[in-house]
């Protein structure tokens, strides 16, 4: 299997609008980040997203991807699920619903701000999904072969979901974790994990916390994503052996 990173940039991306921070200034490429999400894609085909967000479409037409089987969401903050409109090219040309996974606070909030897909009586050429609703349980991907695993979190009061899919933990958003919940991560391979800058923030891990979390798991490989400018300079973050910084366009083969 191969991640991509799609995007690893915060609520606001980075560069951030009007903001004159020498991150936000950087010509380093690794710097210029999009709204957090990543494609999981199978030896045989299978295309699996994390996260569709405002930049959905960009990140499509940057990667060249033709089709996608399914779309896991770790919650319903915009900057996760702002895409979902544009799922409408792969309904026509897969002519077939597009299944997304999600708990039950985001299949509300998903049915709440995208009514128009969810209801009765469409407008044709509208979105087409079907929301499976998770728990704690592992789950099929429905048409792919695989099976998710579930690791709920949370975003300060907000109920949020990780995956992890074979040797990969992907975990976004998140500033707590039970440790039944970090059981489930046991002998992971690759580890995907959020730290937003390196102080402490009231709703996603620091840097600091995020490598702690890291150290529990026992990873191979840990990358952080969902990164702001406050972070720092991509280049100038000093992180221990078998943790790396992910930046938009990074693949990373999974075993």
């Amino acid at each position: 299997m191969k991640l991509t990173f799609l995007g690893t940039g915060t609520s606001q991306g980075v560069p951030v609008i009007a903001c004159h921070c020498a991150v936000c200034q950087s010509d380093d490429p690794r710097d210029n980040r999009l709204r957090t999400s990543a494609l999981l894609s199978t030896d045989d085909g299978r295309n699996i997203l994390f996260d569709i967000g405002p930049d959905f479409r960009q990140q499509m037409l940057r990667h060249d991807v033709q089709h996608l089987d399914a779309i896991l969401v770790t919650h319903a903050h915009r900057d996760h699920v702002g895409g979902l409109d544009d799922i409408r090219s792969f309904n026509y040309v897969q002519h077939r619903h597009m299944d997304i996974y999600l708990n039950q606070q985001a299949r509300t909030a998903l049915e709440r701000d995208y009514h128009y897909i969810f209801e009765p009586h469409q407008f044709p050429g509208l979105p087409e999904a079907d929301l499976h609703t998770v728990g704690g349980a592992p789950f099929p991907i429905a048409g792919t072969g695989l099976e998710a695993i579930p690791i709920r979190a949370m975003h300060k009061d907000l109920p949020v979901l990780g995956f992890r899919i074979g040797a990969l933990a992907y975990i976004t958003d998140a500033n707590h974790i039970e440790p039944e919940e970090l059981d489930k991560l046991n002998g992971v391979d690759t580890l995907v994990i959020n730290a937003l800058r390196i102080e402490h923030h009231f709703s996603h891990y620091s840097l600091p916390e995020a490598l702690e979390v890291a150290a529990q798991v026992k990873p191979r490989r840990t990358f952080i994503t969902h990164i702001s400018h406050q972070m720092g300079l991509h280049a100038q973050v000093t992180l221990p052996d078998g943790v790396w910084l992910a930046h938009d366009n990074l693949q990373v083969n999974i075993p």
